[in-house]
């Protein structure tokens, strides 16, 4: 099943990390900047703090 919203984000998501040559340091420094302006341009940013995972056991697969 195809739905062209998803599409459009795969899409748009390619063009963006093309334009720093899929470097994700680069992709993070552009993301952090953006941020930052939006900060200095009297914008709210939202900083939400992080989640821990709970561990899940191991699954044991069962012969037969």
């Amino acid at each position: 099943m195809e739905d062209p919203i998803v599409d459009e984000v795969h899409r748009l998501r390619e063009q963006y990390t093309a334009r720093f040559n899929y470097d994700l340091k680069a992709v993070w420094a552009d993301l952090q900047a953006a941020t930052e302006q939006a900060a200095a341009e009297g914008r709210q940013v939202v900083s939400l703090p992080p989640r821990r995972c709970e561990p899940q056991p191991p699954q044991v697969k069962k012969a037969g």
